[in-house]
């Protein structure tokens, strides 16, 4: 195609979040354009949902579920059977209903007799006492209508999804399609299996949105963004439907996916649905292969990208050796040609916190590019997302978010960032109050003593609503072991801060570092519930610690106490690595206990009860730690 110019699709593929698009086609397609690329964006994850989750999606699933012998109908697919007329009568409003079209409909949606009730309703049951009082009545009150409707109406589409999942694919989330497929898996074959199956109605769906795409934008070249393992089964479907459709156009694979879990791809199948496979940031790899398919530079000037040889049929990586795009430099995201009206604002979990990421319509940017601290033991540190730190100015930061308002008509902003820097912030606010523009803002931080309750309050008066961040594993001996920088009491005073600053706090939490005992589960489950009985944080999640191989518990095991186990075979994905930890925890167990115990912090139970009660016989022997947030709040000396 030399001179020509050339026409980029980009695809986000299911399933990626369904309240606001993923960011990573906004930006290439905000940077293609910048280089006058004639470039487009579709999202196919909200598509699929909307067609699956339609009249005629239902009628489909239904005639999958007749399909299945009667014995096999689970009490999921017995329920969608004894109400499928009323799916059928109310599956459309619902869906305006969440996508903001309808408000008046919430009325009908909390009087509990216009919405079919599956299993997923049996949840409410935990919130009903004795007496029969409303369940929802300490969440909602007798006045929030519209948020009660959106959860009652969240509930009704799990109970679809649990539809879906026992009628056409057992592996379909939402957020988590044929996940298992794709994570840490050492070869291609279960994936490989998995597309040369025949298509069922996901697949089918998904075929017909892929087609019409590439029928509407007729592209040369369609970018595949994959962020999770949860979407590349799906975008390995698109690809292969690509091939079949039209032949000579060329698919690229990227996405923090890739990034992580693809660095010593050799598996030549995965050229049989992708042409080219892209590592790191897509801007720089992206410009280079357009400039080569236009004869303006050889293959070998390729960047970061792997090929299948034409001569030996194996996988080669190219890496021409030339500077990455500055931050600064790959322009403003952009949204157009995304249906920002129809996507879905759901409300799953009843904690103000919480809900953040999957209601409303967040406009996705990043303040800085990596992490300005990049050195703690658990993160892939070692790759170009986190050590390649760059930074924008505020005058930069704010033209963005204004180019972005005055396109979208929204001024929600999600800032997407490893940990956003403090500094960056603070001149961030300052220069949105200096232009008197008006945002709401949430992103991702480090709980460090910069952030002092001055620089706290003007970040709310800037329009922060809230801040999450890595507390871990709440015990100062690990927290000194991960290299994380912070202390227990430093973040109890550092989530004051931003609590008495008006700003909700999240914390994520880890268990399951190597070395960790019984004792500092116990007493990292004591200092969280101490630290929302403080009122310094709202909201949580407590995930199994992973090793990664890009991580310095990965590369220096021994420093960590523990020893590597390596697969036999790796020749696609490889990230996720088995370790043996000497202290023979069973760390499953106790977290099996440390997320019911959060679950109802989150919703404010429990917060007065001894946490060893949450393990129920897996803590012998350990003792409870005194209060010592209480302490750290009161006496800025303690460490």
């Amino acid at each position: 195609m030399p001179d020509q110019p050339l026409r980029v699709l980009s695809l986000i593929p299911p399933m990626t979040q369904l309240n606001t698009p993923y960011p990573s086609t906004a930006y290439l397609t905000g940077f293609l354009r910048s280089r006058e690329v004639d470039a487009a964006q579709e999202d196919l994850a909200l598509e699929l949902v909307l067609q699956l989750f339609s009249v005629e999606g239902l009628q489909a699933l239904h005639d999958c579920m007749l399909a299945l012998p009667a014995r096999n109908h689970s009490r999921h697919l017995q329920d969608f059977a004894a109400n499928f007329q009323r799916y059928l009568t109310t599956i459309t409003a619902t869906i305006s209903f969440l996508q903001g079209h309808d408000s008046t409909l919430a009325h009908r949606i909390v009087s509990r007799t216009f919405l079919p009730e599956g299993s997923r309703f049996a949840s409410l049951d935990a919130y009903a006492n004795e007496e029969g009082h409303d369940p929802l009545a300490w969440a909602f009150g007798s006045l929030g209508v519209q948020d009660r409707a959106r959860h009652l109406a969240t509930l009704y589409l799990n109970d679809l999804a649990d539809v879906v999942r026992d009628a056409v694919d057992e592996r379909f989330e939402f957020v988590r399609y044929g996940e298992s497929l794709a994570q840490s898996q050492p070869t291609f074959e279960p994936l490989a299996q998995a597309l040369a199956a025949p298509p069922n109605l996901i697949d089918d769906i998904l075929q017909q949105l892929t087609v019409a795409a590439v029928d509407q934008h007729q592209p040369d070249m369609v970018l595949i963004s994959v962020p999770f393992p949860g979407a590349v089964y799906a975008a390995f479907r698109i690809a292969q439907r690509i091939k079949t459709h039209n032949a000579a156009i060329i698919t690229v694979l990227g996405g923090g996916y890739v990034n992580t879990e693809l660095r010593e791809l050799s598996e030549p199948r995965v050229f049989d649905y992708f042409d080219y496979v892209t590592l790191d940031d897509g801007e720089l790899p992206v410009l280079a292969l357009l400039e080569h398919l236009q004869g303006k530079r050889s293959q070998q000037e390729l960047v970061r990208t792997f090929i299948r040889s034409a001569r030996t049929q194996s996988v080669e990586f190219i890496n021409h050796n030339e500077p990455d795009i500055p931050f600064a430099e790959v322009g403003t995201p952009t949204w157009d040609g995304l249906p920002l009206d129809r996507y879905l604002s759901l409300l799953d979990m009843l904690n103000p916190m919480h809900r953040l990421w999957s209601d409303g319509r967040w406009n996705k940017l990043t303040v800085a590019h990596g992490c300005y601290w990049k050195k703690c033991s658990f993160c892939d540190v070692s790759l170009d997302y986190i050590s390649r730190y760059e930074a924008a100015s505020a005058t930069l930061l704010a033209d963005r978010i204004e180019t972005i308002i005055t396109e979208t008509g929204q001024t929600g902003f999600h800032f997407v960032d490893e940990a956003a820097p403090p500094k960056s912030l603070k001149a961030l606010a300052q220069e949105l109050q200096h232009r008197n523009l008006s945002i709401s803002w949430w992103g991702n931080i480090r709980f460090e003593k910069s952030f002092t309750p001055e620089l706290c309050q003007l970040l709310a008066d800037s329009g922060c609503i809230a801040i999450s961040g890595g507390l871990e594993v709440a015990s100062d001996r690990l927290l000194k072991l991960m290299k994380k920088g912070v202390s227990v009491a430093q973040v109890a005073r550092v989530t004051k801060a931003f609590t008495d600053a008006g700003i909700l706090v999240h914390a994520y939490l880890m268990y399951g570092f190597p070395t960790q005992t019984v004792q500092d589960t116990v007493d990292a489950l004591e200092y969280v519930r101490q630290l929302f009985a403080e009122g310094c944080i709202q909201s949580g999640f407590f995930h199994r610690f992973t090793c990664t191989v890009h991580s310095p518990v990965g590369m220096h095991p021994e420093q960590y106490g523990v020893q590597l186990v390596h697969p036999p075979q790796t020749s696609f994905a490889r990230n996720d690595i088995s370790f043996i930890d000497p202290t023979g925890v069973d760390h499953d167990a106790l977290g099996i206990a440390l997320n019911k115990a959060l679950y109802n912090y989150m919703h404010g139970i429990g917060l007065e009860q001894d946490v060893r009660s949450w393990f129920t016989g897996h803590v012998p022997q350990t003792t409870v730690p005194g209060d010592f947030i209480a302490r750290a709040l009161s006496n800025t000396d303690l460490n």
